[in-house]
């Protein structure tokens, strides 16, 4: 079979991370030593550049430049959240044509991976011979089939570490703290606050994820408990926490055009659970106050993880590599080999087993009560975080 030659386009979807450039710059760097790619686009801001014909040359960018670029966080190229549909697909072939494309990278979760299908579907139905490969990034670590997700492991050390230094501001004044973490569906991120625990009596006392129904007379019940033994209480809430009936204890009621209701932005979920809290101590004289973590998880520098930062390089140069060598269309997914030293590949998946759905926490890493977590979860989260640094005691 004849090799597919080229011209490629990379795009950016979905919410930043603070190694996503990485991916990005790991592609570029792998696509100029390969004969059969002859020209690297940028599509600015994903799907919606590509059908804007919006695009930047990234042949001409200097190492030294790209570099930089891949150690700054946020997308470097734009990001979008758009779920293109057939006339959208249709303008795309037609763009990928008069640039003479043949290979599609996109970076992004679950809903970039379905919009990547829906591309190379229409690709095989309009006999365009190209391929398309999907490159993993999503702070929520909910994508399927891979272990972990590119860019979860840097919000993580940074959930950790802003646990740290709350629990030990919770202690100096006591009181009740309650900080809200991303994370709709999946709980990975808010799990992450544990790892601020290194003493008995080390917050967060109580972390609630989306995973188990979440009960407000129990919620009460735990707080009071937590205060009693502790004389104080630091709360992790994942923002997509929701009762029996499926509704989330707080959101904006506005969706995304992936259907996704929105639930970052606001304070609403900490002002709710704030409420329950001083409605519980009733009569009490009690501290109570709320922060919700926000879009600060996503990009933050400085608190990179280094394995992260690695993989997300490797997981940008596995697809290009993969696309010029292979014949199938994919996900690019992780494959841990061991925790200790810590080590991992890189695989394809088909497109079909990331694309739409996604994952969540294990039923191991979750205690009985559904307050906390269990040391399952730590083994697993830590490798990927790094070490943290020491906290002091008198």
């Amino acid at each position: 079979m004849q090799a597919l030659k080229g011209k490629m386009v990379i795009g950016q979807s979905g919410g930043p991370t603070a190694v996503i450039n990485q991916s990005l710059v790991g592609a570029v760097l792998a696509a100029r030593g390969q004969e059969n790619i002859t020209g690297i686009l940028g599509a600015r801001h994903g799907i919606q550049g590509i059908m804007d014909e919006n695009f930047i040359d990234l042949t001409t960018q200097s190492a030294e430049q790209l570099e930089q670029v891949a150690g700054t966080p946020a997308a470097a190229l734009g990001s979008v959240r758009l779920k293109p549909g057939k006339e959208e697909c249709e303008r795309v072939f037609e763009v990928f044509k008069k640039q003479g494309v043949r290979y599609f990278f996109y970076i992004g979760g679950n809903d970039s991976a379905e919009t990547a299908h829906i591309i190379a579907e229409m690709a095989i139905e309009a006999n365009y011979d190209f391929r398309t490969v999907h490159i993993p990034k999503t702070i929520d670590n909910d994508l399927r089939v891979t272990d972990h997700c590119p860019g979860f492991a840097s919000a993580a050390r940074f959930v950790a570490l802003a646990f740290m230094g709350d629990d030990r501001d919770n202690r100096a004044l006591s009181g009740i703290k309650i900080n809200v973490v991303m994370g709709r569906h999946a709980g990975f991120l808010t799990a992450a606050s544990a790892l601020a625990r290194q003493n008995e009596g080390d917050g967060p006392h109580l972390i609630y994820l989306p995973e188990r129904v979440f009960d407000v007379a129990s919620f009460k019940q735990d707080v009071r408990d937590a205060v009693a033994k502790y004389g104080r209480c630091v709360v992790a809430a994942s923002e997509g926490i929701a009762d029996a009936d499926g509704n989330p204890i707080a959101s904006t009621g506005e969706r995304d055009s992936h259907g996704n209701i929105q639930l970052s932005g606001t304070g609403a979920l900490g002002d709710c659970l704030s409420a329950h809290v001083k409605d519980a101590f009733s009569g009490e004289k009690v501290r109570v106050r709320a922060d919700t973590f926000g879009y600060l998880q996503r990009s933050y520098p400085t608190i990179i993880s280094e394995i992260d930062a690695g993989e997300a390089r490797r997981v940008g140069e596995f697809a290009v590599n993969h696309a010029v060598t292979g014949t199938e269309n994919g996900s690019v997914a992780i494959r841990r080999l061991s925790s200790d030293p810590y080590e991992s590949e890189c695989f394809i998946t088909p497109l079909s087993t990331v694309a739409r759905e996604a994952t969540e926490m294990k039923g191991e890493y979750i205690n009985e009560a559904g307050n906390d977590v269990t040391q399952a979860w730590i083994d697993y989260v830590a490798p990927l975080v790094g070490d943290l640094p020491k906290m002091g005691n008198l």
